[in-house]
This record gives C-alpha cells, structure tokens and sequence, in this order.
C-alpha cells in the first residue's frame, strides 16, 4: 500500500492543448479517491498518467515520496482493471488471473501461485468458474476476472478506468457493493474514474470534481453535496442535479420568478452587493405546505406554484415548474450546461414531495422551501456565496475518520473468519492487500486498447 501525491501535473499534446491542467493531489495510504467530470474533463487521462500510460509533461507524481515521472508502468507497481476488462481469451479464468504471476518468472512458487489465485477466486465467487474462457462468463464474472488478477499482484494501489459502464444497472449495483467491500478488507488505495453519479457518491472517501482538465473541487461526498464550491460542482453532483433559479436580491429577500423567497440574513449578508444571484435549491429542500410541520415552518418561505405534472415514485413524488428566466439569464443557464456536457439547462424547477401529498400537475399549490440550506452563486463567476468552508472540512474529516474504522473492522472480521476456519490464510486480510500492480502484459498494451488509443481528455 501507499500514498499518491500529484504535484501540479499537466499534460499538453502536440497542439499544445492542457489536457490535464496543473491538478494538485495528495491521496493518503489505504484511501478510495474518485475521478468525475463530463466527458473529455481529463479524469481517463489523469489515471494513466498515474500509471505511466501517458508521459507527465510537467509537475511531479510521486508514490510514497518517490518521484516516478520517467519510470516505467510495470515499475511503479499499481494494479489497473481497464474498461473493457483486458481479459486473455484463449486462456482460462485461473490463468487469466495468474498471468501476472507468471509474467514474473522464477518470483512465485507452483504451489504460491495456486494459492493466491484460489484466494483471490474465492474473494470474488470465481472458484466454480476457474476453468472457463471469459467468453462464456457474464460481463459481472469477467469484471470479477479483471479485479481478481489486480488482487493476486503485490500493489501499492489499485487504479480503475470505469470498470462498470459497459454492465446493467442491476449488475453495478452489485460490483459497486463488491469493490467497496473488497477496498475495505485490503485496505489498498486505490483511484476510480467514473462519470457515474451513483458510483462517484456511494464508493469513495473523496471525490475529485474535474471541469476542462481543472480541479474544480475535492472533498468527501458529503461535503460536495452540502457545500459546493462553485455553480459546475453544484449542478454536476446531485441526481436529480440542483436547481437553479435566477433572482435579484432585495434586502433579505430573493425576487424569483416563482414569486418573493425571504431568505435569513446570514445568507443575505454574503450575498450583499450582489444585484443578481443564482439561487441554489435541491429538489428535497421543497415540500408541500399542507404537510410541513409547525417547527419546521418558521425555517422556510413558501410561495404558489402550478406544476406541469408529478411522477409518483412509491416512497416519494416529483413535482415539475417551469419559469421563464430573463433573456440573459437563459444564456447563462445554457452555458452551465454546457460545461455539464448537457445541451441546455431547462428553465425548470423540480422538487420533492411527500408520497402523501395530494399535489397534482395542472393545479396552482402552495409550496414550502427550506431557505436555510439554499445557496447563492456569483452570476458571473460561479462562485458559491454562502459555502461554509468550515462546515464543509468538517464533513471531509468525518469521513476521513470513518474510512480509517471501516477499514480497521473489516479487516478485523476477515482475520477472525480465517481463525474460524481455521484455514491459516490472511491473504484476504491485511496481507492480502500486499497480494493486490499494472499488468504488464495487460498493462501497456491493454490500456491502450481500453482507451482506444486516441490522445483525449476524459
């Protein structure tokens, strides 16, 4: 295991484009750090410059303290699982798996390499399917394959390029589960690239927003959510996305095109001087006022509003409004969305309500917002007004701490399943983040198959 700090890392290619733009890192030992961002944001790109797939055209990458700029892949000693899995497919699943094993000549033993494997098989419910070619197994068993191989090397770091965009929706949810158990019980530090929301916010410790080859923001999810830098974070974290709604601010009051919000002074404070704001909602900050209770109420402003229609989900209920923003404001939302990689930004607010509630598309209702945990944005900046940067590295550390017990008590429990069964083996435990690096046979050469081999960002 160990720690990954990138220095100020640029990548550039013959026009001269930053692909990758002076992105800054420090990634702690036995840590789960995402790469996200809209296609061609530079986060595919980033990884393999970790791994040595691409050459570093200025900064410093160093693993443990070590610079590692000009060493080869197979000498940085990190584990990659590719896209597109890099599976042998005249070779069986047990010698896909020991492939790197033996890629080291003379390094293991018969008896250690089948050791490890069998292991590694039984982490990932393989040992029924040793013997079959991946192309009679499942894309989830083949996934497993991959992950499986990354797990029989010694590796400082896992690394993974969308491992799961070419499986179903059922299908991820399941390797999602099985990779977060799986980086907890070895404790390895790893990087994961996904433009999935779901993945990005349920799988890692923090997660790296990328915009155009920029960090925009890193923090846990949690702190991304709650207290976003700036208007992409904001909008691009979050499903369904935040709305944004434009407004002039008054006093302590937001003029909408949904009607007057009264907002607390705090809010307003650090908004002040601010003619036009972009005020900030998440879709669970609304309610249907029938149903708000008397506490809460105080702590909201509510206005009327005629929905276009509702989508019942069984444990919640959607409700769409549309609004006619300003000529100017239209341009702005549109290139919000531009950067998200979406066409436009719809002039539309959609918020949550309670399975209960009698809301109905057609019908003008009241609706009550939570002005407490609204945010402001710059107009023409992006800027978040009213982040608390303190609120928000609290959430960071908390998470920080809860990675370190995770990994403490599932490691634990897997020492004590090995006692119980007396198998002498915690290969699956604390060493067996020690049997976790890249192919290098699947490695140069499959990487530039999972990447297509074109120079592109993202």
């Amino acid at each position: 295991m160990a720690s990954i700090t990138l220095n100020h890392l640029v990548k550039k290619y013959g026009d001269g484009f930053p692909a990758v733009n002076d992105i800054s890192i420090d990634i702690a030992d036995g840590e789960f750090i995402i790469l996200v961002g809209p296609s061609g944001c530079g986060k595919s790109t980033l990884l393999r410059m970790i791994v040595g797939l691409e050459d570093i055209t200025d900064g410093d990458l160093l693993i443990d303290g070590k610079r590692v700029n000009d060493k080869a892949p197979r000498d940085r000693n990190l584990a990659m699982v590719f896209q597109n899995y890099a599976l042998y497919p005249h070779l069986t699943v047990y010698e896909n798996i020991a492939f790197p094993l033996r890629l080291a000549k003379g390094k293991h033993s018969e008896d250690q390499v089948d050791k490890l494997v069998t292991e590694a098989a039984a982490t990932l419910e393989l040992t029924d399917h040793l013997q079959r070619k991946p192309a009679n197994l499942s894309g989830g068993q083949r996934q497993r394959v991959a992950m499986g191989r990354a797990i029989v090397r010694q590796a400082d770091a896992f690394l993974f390029d969308e491992p799961l965009s070419n499986l179903d929706a059922k299908l991820r949810g399941q390797m999602r589960s099985e990779i977060s158990q799986m980086q907890r019980r070895l404790g390895v530090t790893s990087v994961y690239v996904t433009h999935d929301q779901t993945e990005a916010m349920t799988l890692g410790d923090r997660v790296a927003v990328l915009k155009k080859g920029e960090l925009q923001q890193i923090a846990s999810p949690r702190e991304l959510y709650e207290q976003p830098v700036n208007l992409f974070v904001a909008g691009f974290i979050g499903s369904p996305s935040m709305n944004f709604l434009p407004a002039t601010l008054e006093g302590t009051t937001l003029r909408t095109a949904l009607g007057d919000i009264s907002i607390p002074e705090d809010k307003a404070r650090k908004a002040a001087g601010k003619r036009v704001v972009l005020v900030g909602v998440r879709p669970e900050f609304f309610e249907d006022a029938k149903l708000v209770e008397d506490s809460k109420r105080p702590h909201g402003s509510t206005f009327m509003a005629t929905l276009t229609h509702t989508e019942w989900l069984g444990n919640e209920q959607y409700g769409y409004i549309n609004f006619d923003p300003a000529p100017e404001m239209r341009e702005l939302l549109n290139s919000l969305a531009r950067d998200m990689d979406a066409d436009e930004l719809r002039p539309q607010v959609v918020v949550t309500l309670d399975a209960a509630s009698r809301i109905r598309g057609g019908r003008e209702a009241e609706i009550w917002l939570d002005t407490r945990k609204l945010h402001l944005f710059d107009a023409e900046s992006g800027e978040n007004l009213t982040r608390d940067a303190e609120a928000g590295a609290a959430l960071t550390r908390e998470a920080a701490e809860d990675r370190a017990e995770e990994i403490a008590t599932a490691q634990q429990a897997d020492r004590q399943g090995d006692s119980a069964f007396g198998n002498g083996s915690s290969g699956n435990g604390t060493s067996g983040a020690g049997n976790a690096t890249v192919d290098a046979g699947a490695g140069r050469s499959g990487g530039a198959t999972a990447a297509g081999g074109k120079h592109a960002a993202g």
